[in-house]
């Protein structure tokens, strides 16, 4: 007999059962649950509504039963539908009637939103931690290479000579606005919808104050139709989810590029990567790869709740039933990321060398002459059309910018003097950048200070 039943003289169908039931996946939340129902219980005992001898018997009912899903000791059958049918339903083998009386005012609606709100507040909290272990890996990596010089590259074409160090950096600060967010968005898991019952609240003298100081939970939700449907807390943890990953996958493609044999920059560990059924001698950065292709599954479970929330009548829909999965799919994903994330940036070789090599042979020097030519009194226009014509001059004759002599260089205007060749070194170029942010190795380091800085708080 279901335990809603009632007033129904049919069995459900056994598609309709399985189509249902959502306990193959929201099993997860047990803890949550039963953590909920407890200091549900309490209250109603505090409150007079039930006895507080009933009150007590409950939760070490309760108690045990947390133990006994612990222990795998419960089965989950899709007939009993969710996991509080299950809870409630293990309740009344244990204790007989007066375990029914937990379920007084409160519903599935509200129950099942405290539980959602209980479980992406910790899970906020756990990703918050993961997020900044992966930007303390970047620092410690920053540090070790404050004397790494590399191209940095715009529309994937060599740009300008950067710091490695202040190329890390860059996805220190993209981590922490992440870490920003998720951290913001607490606020709004932050709040209790227990009370609310079906949509309208309950006829019982209850005190939701104490269940959310039970709880903790900075607030309790205003509106009772508001506190069953609302899951924008859940939409923002996807979105802020969808943001990291997007970081993340931007720098699996810097580090699936460099860890390539055309630019050879780094070399992953043999512990993260893999290699081919085929090709011996192939060693493949599988982590970024997936990395990289699970930004689309997480971008797909934001969408996919965004449209299932798209005009739903107030207040609660059983499409509300969909926002599990793919939040559970997310947090798993996430969390998976973010550790293996650390570990391979912890355990990848730099090759400091390769990366000098490929910026001294190229033209990244370009625009710290023409700055040459500025500071000379040239307008810029015009110094980065002399600056042009220079690099055209090399590429026709196979030479660098640093090869070219004085001479050479005051054929193509009489503002170059002897000090003009020496802003064309990588390191003469990084260090000319010592601008709030930027690559110079003072800046860097001031970075590095108030990385550190936001790190601690």
């Amino acid at each position: 007999m279901k335990l809603w039943g009632g007033r129904f003289d049919k069995e459900t169908d056994s598609l309709m059962e399985e189509f249902n039931a959502s306990i193959s996946f929201d099993q997860r939340l047990y803890e949550e649950d039963i953590r909920g129902s407890m200091a549900h219980c309490r209250m109603l005992g505090a409150c007079g509504i039930i006895a507080s001898e009933e009150a007590e018997l409950i939760n070490k009912a309760l108690a045990e039963i947390l133990t006994e899903i612990k222990e795998g000791k419960l089965e989950f059958t899709a007939a009993l539908e969710d996991i509080h049918m299950h809870v409630e339903k293990r309740l009344l083998d244990k204790i007989g009637p007066v375990g029914g009386k937990l379920h007084t005012a409160r519903s599935r609606n509200d129950q099942v939103a405290l539980d959602m709100h209980l479980y992406v507040k910790k899970e906020i909290i756990v990703t918050v931690s993961l997020i900044k272990n992966l930007q303390q890996v970047l620092l410690a990596a920053a540090e070790e290479n404050l004397d790494t010089v590399m191209p940095g590259y715009t529309h994937l074409q060599r740009a300008q000579p950067v710091l490695f160090a202040h190329h890390l950096l860059a996805y220190f600060w993209k981590l922490q606005r992440d870490r920003e967010r998720f951290q913001d968005a607490y606020k709004r898991a932050d709040r209790l919808p227990l009370g609310a019952g079906a949509l309208a609240g309950t006829t019982f003298p209850i005190d939701p104050k104490m269940v959310a100081a039970e709880l903790d939970f900075a607030n309790i939700y205003e509106n009772s139709m508001d506190a069953v449907s609302d899951r924008d807390f859940v939409v923002e943890f996807l979105a802020n989810a969808s943001l990291l990953m997007a970081h993340l996958s931007c720098l699996s493609e810097d580090i699936i590029l460099w860890n390539s044999q055309e630019f050879a920059f780094i070399q992953l560990d043999d512990a993260f990567t893999t290699g081919s059924s085929i090709m011996p001698q192939k060693k493949n950065p599988d982590v970024a790869e997936l990395v990289r292709g699970k930004t689309g599954r997480v971008y797909g479970h934001l969408l996919a709740l965004l449209t299932t929330l798209k005009g739903l009548p107030l207040a609660y829909n059983k499409d509300l039933q969909e926002d599990k999965e793919g939040l559970f799919d997310t947090v798993d994903t996430i969390k998976n990321c973010l550790v293996l994330y650390a570990a391979l940036l912890r355990t990848m070789k730099i090759d400091k060398q390769r990366m000098y090599a490929a910026v001294a042979g190229d033209f990244a020097s370009a625009t710290d002459l023409a700055d040459y030519l500025v500071r000379k009194g040239l307008p810029f226009r015009e110094a980065h059309a002399v600056v042009g014509r220079l690099v055209g001059k090399c590429i026709a004759e196979n030479r660098r910018l640093v090869d070219l002599t004085v001479t050479e260089l005051r054929a193509h205007s009489l503002l170059f003097a002897e000090d003009a060749l020496a802003c064309l070194t990588p390191q003469a170029c990084v260090e000319a950048r010592s601008s709030y942010g930027g690559t110079a190795q003072s800046a860097v380091k001031e970075q590095l200070k108030q990385a550190k800085k936001e790190i601690k708080e």
